[in-house]
């Protein structure tokens, strides 16, 4: 079995770590099979068929029983939309704590878009993005954001420089752009519940490269639970195990609809 990282990096300056989990694919089997007071000591075929059944019926509360920590470090553009599945969210067991800029002064980071990186607004949506923008389009909006970015940051000092309260002086800051470091702790539904929507098609490409590392490195671990509890896209170049074997219909009352913000 090839061997798979802890940490991936993401984008030009952002990374998905694995802290720490908690169970494994036997983990979820137990959790169902207390039911009927039984317990495996090995996971077998038949274990992966339960997993299979509970996926494809909905039977999720045993997937609750396996955890995931993360660290990320993405632009805040990123972290506000994964936000979401911690606030008024109906998969329990999450957690989120992120660094402040009350608290720490280290080098601010933006996220950078290449010449070639920009997108088109969509033809027949209000959200998302289309082709590329023509080359020398690119370049121009590549190059005054390069000054925006240069321009706030010398605010921002100057701001520090003149006495003022780091609290404060961060407003001057591209906000959006900027990098911020978190740490997310979820039950394996629960990353199964964001992988399922930021891996979509109408999904934001930068987030969406964020949850092509949660997969990789959550799949390491749950291969079988987590390929039961939702059908998932291939990721280009991920290992087979990564994507575990087994693979069955989507749990019920979940959805890949647009409109996710």
């Amino acid at each position: 079995m090839t061997q798979l990282p802890d940490r991936i990096p993401v984008l030009d300056h952002g990374y998905v770590r694995l802290v720490d989990a908690m169970g494994d694919d036997l983990t979820v089997v137990n959790a169902a099979k207390v039911s009927f007071d039984k317990q495996a000591a090995r996971f077998g075929q038949a274990d992966e068929r339960l997993l299979a059944f509970l996926g494809r019926e909905g039977h999720t509360s045993p997937f609750r029983h396996a955890i995931l920590s993360f660290e990320i470090r993405a632009p805040l553009m990123v972290a506000r939309q994964w936000w979401k599945y911690v606030v008024g969210s109906d998969h329990t067991m999450e957690a989120w704590n992120e660094s402040s800029r009350r608290y720490v002064t280290e080098e601010p980071t933006f996220h950078a878009i290449e010449p070639d990186g920009w997108r088109s607004a969509p033809e027949n949506r209000k959200q998302g993005s289309g082709g590329p923008l023509p080359a020398e389009v690119g370049e121009r909006l590549s190059a005054d954001l390069a000054t925006h970015y240069a321009r706030s940051l010398e605010l921002y000092e100057a701001a520090i420089a003149a006495g003022a309260a780091v609290e404060q002086a961060r407003v001057f800051l591209p906000a959006y752009a900027m990098y911020v470091r978190w740490r997310w702790t979820a039950s394996l539904q629960a990353v199964g519940h964001f992988l399922e929507q930021r891996l979509a098609d109408d999904a934001q490409r930068e987030i969406a490269a964020y949850a092509g590392a949660v997969r990789t490195l959550a799949s390491a671990r749950f291969p079988h639970a987590l390929a039961a509890l939702v059908r998932l896209p291939d990721v280009p170049g991920e290992p087979a195990e990564a994507r575990g074997e087994a693979a069955v219909a989507q749990p019920a009352g979940t959805s890949q609809g647009a409109g996710r913000p």
